[in-house]
């Protein structure tokens, strides 16, 4: 039997599955074929049998066609605003390739602190930090952006996973990238793209908004010891064979030699961005929607030349991930308007029995990070389990402040268990130069810190910004 074949049965026949299982009399057909349709689409998003975003739109036509939402509804994720917010920053993500901006950036910060090695990978993941801000595409930062320098610099030391010198610099290195990358990801609201996802959960199901500010103001405090400790670490536990890299800023001096001065593309971008991130963090005071202001600055690149028509037509992913999210922001959606949540929520509060709040948060906590490691996408998790979650920690009495932000991060944090969590992680792992079992080591290491750094300090942080 074909592997796609395996993959379709599983898909379709969890799908049967949930829809055959003797349903409570108070949920109506047409909640119980959605969440028969919902968890068929989440479970083909993990196997694959196709690509996800096909997958989810299979998924918005079942539902039509078998009436558990009309047409109408079925495809009103594509008005969601999130959802083109996440289109427009995947745009900026192509004009910060398109100008050389991003490069420029990773190669001043090389040529400044790049001189030894933990020098060097903070000055890629200071690059990552900045391009975070704005760009959710975790795949154009890393394989458009930071790991093509990287790959460069491990060579000018003759570290190659084909000749076995892998341990010279690029082990090291690359674990590194990936593992601050998961924490920039719980940094910003457009670290990766289903935060976005998660803030319209949260709005949904708490009423709590966490717009670009909270998310970033929140995140901050546990984010930079995080991404202090972690490097730590891995230099400490897992060190490179090289420790000094004066070649990294002979490369980067040369590099920036050849770019020159700021081309007029690269100026205008760098207007847009510093324009666009100020207006999201200020959205508080101006009442400007971040959707607006990622649109107008798109719509700024366009009139400017900085950007073409058909740079935007020819961004394959950013269209992918617009059929998929709106997909599943519908989909949740409806979901949330449904019985079913509340009937989980209350079913498992019920057999918690008389735990108090804490303890039951730390347990399901725990339970939602370490249960990343079947699912080979945030999304995919987050679309599973977040609300089931959310609305359990809450039912039993935990603040909704702190179940939103702890369930936020750690969707985030999780994925840097393995070689499979996000959608950098085969690009770092396929070039070969850490292997699985380094992987999975450095990633239960590093989980086991960020639990501690976002379960402690995250609170008391949070407790002192008022938002629980």
């Amino acid at each position: 039997m074909q592997r796609p074949l395996v993959k379709w049965l599983i898909t379709i026949g969890v799908g049967l599955s949930i829809y055959l299982l003797p349903r409570p009399s108070v949920v109506p057909p047409e909640a119980w074929t959605l969440l028969a349709v919902f968890t068929s689409t989440i479970v083909g998003s993990i196997v694959q049998p196709m690509p996800g975003s096909a997958i989810v739109l299979l998924g918005v036509v079942a539902l039509a066609l078998f009436r558990a939402v009309p047409i109408e509804k079925a495809l009103s994720g594509y008005a969601d605003k999130y959802v083109w917010l996440v289109l427009a920053a995947f745009f900026i993500s192509r004009a910060m390739i398109k100008t050389g901006l991003g490069h420029r950036i990773a190669l001043i910060f090389i040529r400044l602190i790049g001189r030894k090695t933990l020098g060097l990978g903070y000055a890629l993941v200071f690059t990552d930090l900045i391009l975070a801000s704005f760009i959710p595409s975790t795949g154009a930062r890393s394989g458009g952006i930071i790991l093509p320098i990287a790959r460069s610099v491990t060579e000018t030391y003759d570290s190659r996973p084909e000749d076995g010198t892998q341990a010279r610099l690029g082990t090291f290195l690359m674990t590194m990238l990936y593992q601050c990358e998961v924490i920039l990801c719980a940094t910003f609201l457009t670290g990766q793209a289903s935060n976005v996802i998660i803030r319209n959960l949260t709005a949904q199901n708490s009423g709590i908004d966490l717009n670009y500010s909270v998310w970033f103001i929140s995140a901050i405090v546990p984010s930079l010891l995080s991404l202090v400790a972690i490097p730590l670490m891995i230099y400490r536990f897992f060190p490179p064979e090289v420790k000094e890299t004066p070649n990294a800023v002979t490369f980067a001096h040369d590099e920036l030699a050849k770019l020159g001065l700021l081309s007029k593309s690269e100026k205008v971008l760098l207007y847009v961005f510093v324009s666009v991130v100020l207006l999201w963090i200020t959205s508080v005071w101006h009442g400007i929607d971040s959707t607006v202001i990622a649109l107008a600055g798109i719509g700024t690149l366009l009139v400017a030349g900085v950007l073409a028509w058909r740079d935007l037509i020819d961004e394959s992913h950013a269209w992918e991930v617009f059929i998929w999210y709106g997909g599943l922001v519908m989909m949740a959606g409806e979901l949330g308007r449904t019985d079913l949540p509340t009937i989980f929520a209350g079913t498992v509060a019920e057999a918690a029995g008389g735990a108090s709040w804490p303890v039951a948060l730390a347990i399901l906590a725990l339970v939602f990070f370490y249960a990343h490691y079947a699912f080979a996408s945030i999304t995919a998790h987050v679309m599973a389990m977040f609300v089931p979650f959310l609305l359990v920690t809450t039912a039993l009495g935990a603040p909704a402040g702190l179940s939103v932000l702890v369930l936020a991060y750690f969707a985030n944090l999780s994925a840097g268990l393995t070689h499979y969590g996000t959608t950098p992680a085969p690009i770092y792992f396929g070039l070969g130069y850490v292997s699985q079992r380094r992987w999975w080591t450095v990633g239960f290491i590093a989980a086991a810190i960020n639990i501690v750094i976002w379960s402690v300090v995250g609170p008391l942080w949070w407790k002192a910004l008022g938002w629980w």
